[in-house]
């Protein structure tokens, strides 16, 4: 049986105490379970304090076969940060703009960029699969979409790894690759329709909506977007395009990270469960864990967490 784990985000004191309250004890280095192993849904590093310590354990119990990985978008990007482009000589395929530097300064000056431990880790993050299809469950970072999990299979091993030569591609705008991996580990947008957008906190101008993309029925553009509070009334509360979903064929629960939820963690439906709930926020936020016992209808009961310390 698997015991699976949210977005960490470098906060390795919050995963030593999961872990504990889950009955997993350190032997040798590696966390372990007499009857149980771990899943993580990606998203180890950036933000928090701890983001060394936080991949070492993940990196210990997956070399120890103690637990399996999936890649979260920021372990994507940290491979794209220092992935060279080679259409254009001394550019890499995450631009070193100041935005995507940001994002990434906590990590890049706790494992010391260029370093040796640097290298070790990003070959590492380069080994973890896109996603999941076990025969009791399925688990991916951000999106389960069977159209876009079909486009990348042409850039993956039988492992569901990205190729070496499928970082290139998956980095660039446009490409077939790009758009499974925008979806699958960053979530499906959708456009809006008309002229209408929003100013996201930045104040840079959006006319695309990350997607509610497990919801069901006849639905509205506002019923799907998640965007801040302050600017849902900007969104029309028009019916979506027939086909802009990928529906969930239910046919057995998948569990995604990625989406910064909040309050207690309880499923999003009966198959689908988020395990983000923002332990790197700024309050209120906990690292989250679902503990799967076979069942096919998921349950508020088998959530565990740890809240921020």
């Amino acid at each position: 049986m698997y015991d699976l784990i949210g977005d960490i985000h470098g906060h390795a004191t919050e995963l030593k105490a999961l872990l504990t309250k889950m009955d997993y004890r350190e032997t040798d280095g590696v966390w372990q379970h007499p009857e149980r192993k771990v899943i993580f849904l990606g998203d180890f590093v950036d933000r928090g304090p701890e983001q060394v310590e936080t991949v070492t354990i993940a990196r210990n119990m997956v070399e120890g076969g103690q637990a399996l990985a999936v890649m979260g978008n920021h372990e994507f990007n940290a491979v794209t940060w220092v992935t060279a482009d080679p259409q254009n000589p001394g550019e890499y395929l995450r631009p070193h703009i100041d935005k995507n530097l940001k994002q990434h300064r906590e990590f890049l000056e706790q494992v010391v960029e260029g370093s040796e431990l640097h290298h070790s880790m990003i070959e590492w993050f380069k080994t973890l699969p896109v996603y999941l299809d076990l025969p009791e469950f399925r688990v991916v970072h951000a999106c389960w979409h069977p159209e876009h999990l079909a486009a990348i299979a042409d850039y993956t091993d039988s492992d569901n790894r990205l190729l070496p030569g499928a970082w290139e591609a998956a980095s660039r705008e446009g490409s077939a690759a790009y758009e499974a991996i925008e979806a699958l580990l960053k979530g499906l947008e959708v456009p809006l329709p008309g002229d209408h957008h929003f100013f996201d906190k930045y104040q840079q101008k959006r006319t695309n909506i990350r997607t509610k993309w497990w919801q069901q029925g006849e639905l509205t553009y506002r019923d799907l977007a998640m965007v801040p509070g302050n600017v849902i009334d900007q969104i029309p509360h028009e019916p979506v395009v027939a086909d802009v979903l990928p529906g969930y064929d239910g046919e057995k629960p998948v569990f995604v990270g990625h989406y910064w939820m909040s309050g207690e963690p309880a499923p999003l439906n009966e198959h689908v469960a988020c395990l983000d709930y923002s332990v790197a926020g700024d309050k209120g936020g906990k690292l989250c864990a679902y503990r799967y016992g076979s069942e096919k209808e998921l349950k508020a009961d088998n959530f565990e967490w740890i809240a921020r310390v």
